[in-house]
Protein backbone atom coordinates (compact mmCIF):
# COMPACT_ATOMS: atom_id res chain seq x y z
CA UNK A 1 0.00 0.00 0.00
CA UNK A 2 1.82 3.52 -1.10
CA UNK A 3 1.97 6.03 1.79
CA UNK A 4 0.44 9.73 0.64
CA UNK A 5 2.98 11.40 -0.99
CA UNK A 6 3.43 14.55 0.91
CA UNK A 7 2.40 15.61 4.74
CA UNK A 8 -0.46 18.76 3.71
CA UNK A 9 -1.46 21.87 5.30
CA UNK A 10 -5.38 23.48 5.00
CA UNK A 11 -4.98 26.94 5.56
CA UNK A 12 -8.60 26.69 4.34
CA UNK A 13 -9.19 25.03 8.05
CA UNK A 14 -7.23 27.80 9.87
CA UNK A 15 -3.78 26.25 9.94
CA UNK A 16 -5.34 22.58 10.88
CA UNK A 17 -2.92 20.31 9.85
CA UNK A 18 -4.09 16.79 8.46
CA UNK A 19 -2.69 14.02 6.11
CA UNK A 20 -3.90 14.22 2.54
CA UNK A 21 -3.53 12.61 -0.27
CA UNK A 22 -3.16 13.57 -4.48
CA UNK A 23 -6.54 15.23 -5.23
CA UNK A 24 -8.11 18.68 -4.71
CA UNK A 25 -5.92 20.02 -7.38
CA UNK A 26 -7.10 21.01 -11.33
CA UNK A 27 -6.57 17.86 -13.32
CA UNK A 28 -7.93 15.89 -16.79
CA UNK A 29 -9.97 13.45 -14.28
CA UNK A 30 -12.65 15.89 -13.92
CA UNK A 31 -14.82 18.46 -15.75
CA UNK A 32 -14.30 20.53 -12.42
CA UNK A 33 -11.58 22.73 -12.06
CA UNK A 34 -10.69 24.39 -9.13
CA UNK A 35 -8.61 27.73 -9.57
CA UNK A 36 -5.53 27.26 -7.82
CA UNK A 37 -4.72 29.53 -5.18
CA UNK A 38 -2.00 32.56 -5.77
CA UNK A 39 -0.97 35.31 -3.92
CA UNK A 40 1.78 38.20 -3.23
CA UNK A 41 0.79 37.84 0.48
CA UNK A 42 1.93 35.32 3.10
CA UNK A 43 -0.78 32.14 3.28
CA UNK A 44 -0.09 31.29 6.22
CA UNK A 45 2.95 33.22 8.19
CA UNK A 46 4.15 31.15 10.63
CA UNK A 47 6.36 32.63 13.81
CA UNK A 48 9.11 31.71 15.56
CA UNK A 49 8.61 30.05 18.98
CA UNK A 50 10.24 28.02 21.74
CA UNK A 51 10.17 24.98 19.93
CA UNK A 52 11.24 26.13 16.75
CA UNK A 53 13.77 28.03 17.75
CA UNK A 54 15.21 25.03 20.09
CA UNK A 55 15.36 22.41 17.35
CA UNK A 56 19.44 21.73 16.34
CA UNK A 57 20.61 21.57 12.85
CA UNK A 58 23.61 20.34 12.46
CA UNK A 59 24.74 20.07 8.58
CA UNK A 60 22.63 20.70 5.60
CA UNK A 61 20.13 19.16 3.07
CA UNK A 62 19.03 15.66 3.16
CA UNK A 63 21.65 15.27 5.01
CA UNK A 64 21.59 17.41 7.83
CA UNK A 65 21.04 15.47 11.38
CA UNK A 66 18.06 17.53 13.32
CA UNK A 67 17.44 17.18 17.30
CA UNK A 68 14.70 18.40 18.92
CA UNK A 69 15.30 18.99 22.52
CA UNK A 70 12.75 15.99 24.60
CA UNK A 71 10.74 19.23 26.88
CA UNK A 72 10.32 21.04 23.49
CA UNK A 73 6.73 22.27 24.01
CA UNK A 74 4.78 22.10 20.73
CA UNK A 75 2.24 24.67 21.40
CA UNK A 76 1.70 25.39 18.09
CA UNK A 77 2.42 25.73 14.45
CA UNK A 78 5.88 27.57 14.45
CA UNK A 79 8.31 28.71 12.13
CA UNK A 80 12.59 29.53 12.23
CA UNK A 81 15.17 30.65 9.93
CA UNK A 82 17.65 29.01 10.12
CA UNK A 83 19.69 30.42 7.54
CA UNK A 84 18.95 33.73 5.37
CA UNK A 85 18.86 32.92 1.90
CA UNK A 86 19.86 35.83 -1.05
CA UNK A 87 17.39 34.65 -3.62
CA UNK A 88 14.02 36.03 -5.12
CA UNK A 89 11.05 35.59 -2.52
CA UNK A 90 8.58 32.15 -3.10
CA UNK A 91 5.08 32.47 -2.68
CA UNK A 92 2.19 30.56 -3.34
CA UNK A 93 1.45 28.71 -6.83
CA UNK A 94 5.56 28.29 -7.26
CA UNK A 95 7.57 25.58 -8.17
CA UNK A 96 10.63 25.13 -6.70
CA UNK A 97 13.33 22.32 -6.29
CA UNK A 98 13.77 21.54 -2.14
CA UNK A 99 15.97 19.81 -0.03
CA UNK A 100 14.14 18.50 3.08
CA UNK A 101 13.67 16.14 5.91
CA UNK A 102 10.47 15.34 7.62
CA UNK A 103 11.12 14.06 11.22
CA UNK A 104 8.93 12.50 14.08
CA UNK A 105 10.42 14.65 16.83
CA UNK A 106 9.66 11.98 19.49
CA UNK A 107 11.25 9.27 18.11
CA UNK A 108 13.48 11.23 15.75
CA UNK A 109 12.60 9.07 12.63
CA UNK A 110 13.03 10.61 8.94
CA UNK A 111 9.74 10.08 8.27
CA UNK A 112 10.15 11.28 4.46
CA UNK A 113 13.37 13.53 3.04
CA UNK A 114 14.32 14.48 -0.23
CA UNK A 115 17.04 11.80 -0.35
CA UNK A 116 15.16 9.75 -2.85
CA UNK A 117 15.55 12.46 -5.57
CA UNK A 118 18.41 13.34 -7.94
CA UNK A 119 20.68 14.85 -6.06
CA UNK A 120 19.19 14.96 -2.71
CA UNK A 121 16.34 17.69 -4.25
CA UNK A 122 12.67 16.59 -5.17
CA UNK A 123 10.84 19.48 -6.95
CA UNK A 124 7.70 20.66 -5.01
CA UNK A 125 5.04 22.73 -6.49
CA UNK A 126 4.12 25.39 -3.69
CA UNK A 127 -0.50 24.45 -4.01
CA UNK A 128 -2.11 24.93 -0.76
CA UNK A 129 -4.17 22.12 -1.62
CA UNK A 130 -1.20 19.71 -2.07
CA UNK A 131 1.85 20.45 -0.44
CA UNK A 132 0.88 23.43 1.83
CA UNK A 133 2.95 22.30 4.38
CA UNK A 134 6.08 23.26 1.93
CA UNK A 135 3.94 26.31 1.74
CA UNK A 136 3.65 27.41 5.49
CA UNK A 137 7.90 26.12 5.87
CA UNK A 138 9.29 28.21 2.32
CA UNK A 139 6.48 31.03 2.03
CA UNK A 140 7.68 34.29 1.59
CA UNK A 141 11.40 34.01 2.09
CA UNK A 142 14.49 33.78 -0.14
CA UNK A 143 15.42 31.14 -2.24
CA UNK A 144 18.37 29.65 -0.40
CA UNK A 145 16.74 30.04 3.45
CA UNK A 146 16.65 27.59 5.21
CA UNK A 147 13.75 27.10 7.61
CA UNK A 148 12.83 24.59 10.56
CA UNK A 149 8.89 24.13 10.91
CA UNK A 150 7.51 22.58 14.30
CA UNK A 151 4.07 20.91 13.72
CA UNK A 152 2.29 19.56 16.96
CA UNK A 153 0.35 16.19 17.08
CA UNK A 154 -2.13 17.68 18.09
CA UNK A 155 -3.36 19.49 14.89
CA UNK A 156 -2.00 16.61 13.02
CA UNK A 157 -4.61 14.14 13.92
CA UNK A 158 -5.88 11.99 16.58
CA UNK A 159 -2.41 10.00 18.18
CA UNK A 160 0.00 12.00 15.35
CA UNK A 161 3.28 12.32 16.90
CA UNK A 162 5.10 16.05 16.78
CA UNK A 163 6.39 16.74 13.93
CA UNK A 164 9.36 18.79 12.34
CA UNK A 165 10.49 20.15 8.97
CA UNK A 166 13.71 20.82 7.89
CA UNK A 167 13.56 22.74 4.64
CA UNK A 168 15.79 24.69 1.36
CA UNK A 169 14.29 25.95 -1.64
CA UNK A 170 16.92 25.72 -3.95
CA UNK A 171 16.00 27.22 -6.94
CA UNK A 172 12.66 27.66 -8.94
CA UNK A 173 12.08 25.51 -11.72
CA UNK A 174 10.78 26.45 -15.05
CA UNK A 175 6.91 26.32 -15.40
CA UNK A 176 7.24 26.10 -19.37
CA UNK A 177 8.80 22.67 -20.95
CA UNK A 178 12.59 23.94 -22.01
CA UNK A 179 13.53 21.05 -24.21
CA UNK A 180 14.51 21.26 -28.20
CA UNK A 181 11.65 21.23 -30.39
CA UNK A 182 10.95 18.50 -32.38
CA UNK A 183 9.67 18.46 -35.88
CA UNK A 184 5.83 18.04 -36.32
CA UNK A 185 4.37 14.62 -36.88
CA UNK A 186 2.15 14.67 -39.68
CA UNK A 187 -1.48 14.15 -39.36
CA UNK A 188 -1.44 15.49 -35.79
CA UNK A 189 -2.82 19.26 -34.87
CA UNK A 190 -0.50 21.73 -35.44
CA UNK A 191 0.58 23.77 -32.11
CA UNK A 192 1.70 27.48 -32.09
CA UNK A 193 3.30 28.74 -28.70
CA UNK A 194 2.44 32.19 -27.48
CA UNK A 195 5.09 34.60 -26.05
CA UNK A 196 4.68 32.89 -22.82
CA UNK A 197 4.37 29.36 -24.18
CA UNK A 198 0.96 29.05 -24.14
CA UNK A 199 -0.27 26.92 -27.68
CA UNK A 200 -3.20 27.48 -30.12
CA UNK A 201 -3.74 24.27 -31.06
CA UNK A 202 -5.24 23.50 -35.10
CA UNK A 203 -7.52 20.50 -35.73
CA UNK A 204 -6.91 18.70 -39.35
CA UNK A 205 -9.52 18.14 -41.45
CA UNK A 206 -10.37 14.62 -41.30
CA UNK A 207 -11.76 11.72 -38.53
CA UNK A 208 -10.03 12.07 -35.06
CA UNK A 209 -7.39 8.15 -34.60
CA UNK A 210 -9.18 5.60 -33.46
CA UNK A 211 -6.42 4.99 -30.93
CA UNK A 212 -4.74 7.24 -28.24
CA UNK A 213 -1.77 8.38 -30.14
CA UNK A 214 1.31 10.70 -28.48
CA UNK A 215 3.81 12.86 -30.55
CA UNK A 216 6.87 14.98 -28.78
CA UNK A 217 6.69 18.57 -29.46
CA UNK A 218 9.54 19.46 -27.46
CA UNK A 219 12.06 16.97 -25.81
CA UNK A 220 13.54 17.35 -22.60
CA UNK A 221 16.00 16.26 -20.71
CA UNK A 222 14.89 16.10 -17.52
CA UNK A 223 14.05 12.87 -14.86
CA UNK A 224 11.75 10.26 -16.67
CA UNK A 225 7.98 10.07 -16.09
CA UNK A 226 7.07 6.90 -14.09
CA UNK A 227 4.00 5.03 -13.30
CA UNK A 228 2.12 6.44 -10.71
CA UNK A 229 4.26 9.73 -10.33
CA UNK A 230 3.44 13.09 -8.96
CA UNK A 231 3.99 15.45 -11.91
CA UNK A 232 3.78 19.07 -12.44
CA UNK A 233 2.66 20.36 -15.89
CA UNK A 234 1.15 22.99 -17.65
CA UNK A 235 -1.85 21.77 -20.25
CA UNK A 236 -4.58 22.86 -22.60
CA UNK A 237 -7.30 20.37 -23.66
CA UNK A 238 -9.46 20.80 -27.12
CA UNK A 239 -12.01 18.60 -28.78
CA UNK A 240 -11.59 17.34 -31.85
CA UNK A 241 -14.77 18.22 -33.04
CA UNK A 242 -14.51 21.25 -33.67
CA UNK A 243 -10.75 22.64 -31.51
CA UNK A 244 -13.11 23.94 -28.53
CA UNK A 245 -11.34 24.16 -25.02
CA UNK A 246 -12.76 22.34 -22.35
CA UNK A 247 -9.94 22.58 -19.85
CA UNK A 248 -6.66 24.51 -19.31
CA UNK A 249 -4.06 25.84 -16.83
CA UNK A 250 -3.12 28.39 -18.97
CA UNK A 251 -6.47 29.80 -19.02
CA UNK A 252 -6.02 29.49 -15.02
CA UNK A 253 -3.31 32.22 -15.20
CA UNK A 254 -1.09 29.98 -16.37
CA UNK A 255 -0.63 28.21 -12.71
CA UNK A 256 0.99 25.00 -13.42
CA UNK A 257 -1.09 21.85 -11.54
CA UNK A 258 0.08 18.70 -10.08
CA UNK A 259 -1.67 14.99 -10.01
CA UNK A 260 -0.55 11.46 -10.12
CA UNK A 261 -0.66 9.80 -13.25
CA UNK A 262 -2.79 7.17 -12.27
CA UNK A 263 -5.30 9.70 -11.01
CA UNK A 264 -6.76 11.02 -14.69
CA UNK A 265 -8.15 9.76 -17.92
CA UNK A 266 -6.52 6.76 -19.65
CA UNK A 267 -4.93 8.92 -22.25
CA UNK A 268 -3.61 11.37 -20.32
CA UNK A 269 -1.60 9.06 -18.43
CA UNK A 270 -0.42 7.19 -21.65
CA UNK A 271 0.87 10.67 -22.90
CA UNK A 272 2.95 11.37 -19.48
CA UNK A 273 4.77 7.78 -18.67
CA UNK A 274 7.60 7.17 -20.05
CA UNK A 275 8.56 11.27 -20.78
CA UNK A 276 11.38 13.20 -19.70
CA UNK A 277 10.57 16.66 -17.58
CA UNK A 278 11.12 19.20 -20.12
CA UNK A 279 8.92 17.72 -22.48
CA UNK A 280 6.34 19.19 -24.17
CA UNK A 281 3.56 16.60 -26.26
CA UNK A 282 0.67 16.12 -28.25
CA UNK A 283 -1.95 13.62 -27.36
CA UNK A 284 -5.04 12.89 -29.37
CA UNK A 285 -7.14 10.07 -27.89
CA UNK A 286 -10.31 8.38 -28.84
CA UNK A 287 -13.52 8.66 -26.45
CA UNK A 288 -12.36 5.36 -25.04
CA UNK A 289 -9.36 6.41 -23.59
CA UNK A 290 -10.81 9.67 -22.65
CA UNK A 291 -14.34 9.98 -20.80
CA UNK A 292 -16.24 7.67 -22.57
CA UNK A 293 -16.99 5.25 -19.43
CA UNK A 294 -18.61 8.55 -17.98
CA UNK A 295 -21.92 8.15 -18.68
CA UNK A 296 -23.60 11.45 -19.25
CA UNK A 297 -20.38 13.46 -18.95
CA UNK A 298 -20.30 16.27 -21.52
CA UNK A 299 -16.55 14.68 -23.26
CA UNK A 300 -18.36 11.10 -23.36
CA UNK A 301 -18.41 10.77 -26.97
CA UNK A 302 -15.92 13.11 -27.52
CA UNK A 303 -11.76 12.79 -28.43
CA UNK A 304 -9.48 14.81 -27.43
CA UNK A 305 -6.35 16.42 -27.86
CA UNK A 306 -3.99 17.83 -25.15
CA UNK A 307 -0.99 19.81 -25.35
CA UNK A 308 0.96 19.29 -22.22
CA UNK A 309 4.36 21.00 -20.65
CA UNK A 310 5.96 18.52 -18.27
CA UNK A 311 7.32 20.31 -15.91
CA UNK A 312 8.24 18.13 -12.75
CA UNK A 313 7.82 14.38 -11.33
CA UNK A 314 7.88 12.64 -7.99
CA UNK A 315 8.12 8.99 -7.30
CA UNK A 316 5.28 8.46 -4.72
CA UNK A 317 6.85 7.63 -1.39
CA UNK A 318 6.33 3.53 -0.83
Amino acid sequence: MRKRPLIVLSTVAAATLLLAGCSGTASPESSSTPTPTASSSCALDAQPGATSDAVVVDGEGADAKVTVPADAPFAGVERTIVAAGDGEDIGVGDLVSVQYQIVDATSGEVLDSSARGEGGLLPVLLDTNQSSLFVAALECEPVGSQVVLTLPGSVLGEGASNVVVYAEAVEHLPEVATGTPVDPTPGFPTVELDDDGAPTITIPDGDAPTKTEVAVLKQGDGATVGAGDLVVVQYRGVKWSDGEEFDSSWSRDAAPTQFQTSGVVTGFRLALEGQKVGSQVIVVMPPADGYGATEGHELQKESLVFVVDILATTPVQQ
